[in-house]
């Protein structure tokens, strides 16, 4: 999820803002800690904020699973 974040070039504060959650929420998702949780628009938006497709955002979400 970083690497998506960092590609948008934004800051974990203003992914946090766009998306309305928490700043610990994004970089609990940063720090593969966990995953997004949320509605079907809500991961259109998370899509959007981040600039990324939904195949990259899936592979985003496998990282965080091996990593645990």
């Amino acid at each position: 999820m970083k690497d998506l974040r960092l590609r948008s070039n934004k800051r974990a504060e203003e992914i946090a803002v766009e998306l309305g959650v928490a700043v610990s929420t994004v970089r609990n998702w940063d720090q593969l800690v966990t995953s997004p949780r949320m509605t079907a628009k809500g991961f259109q938006k998370l899509m959007e904020v981040y600039g990324c497709t939904f195949d990259e955002l899936v592979q985003a979400e496998s990282e965080v699973k091996n990593n645990v």
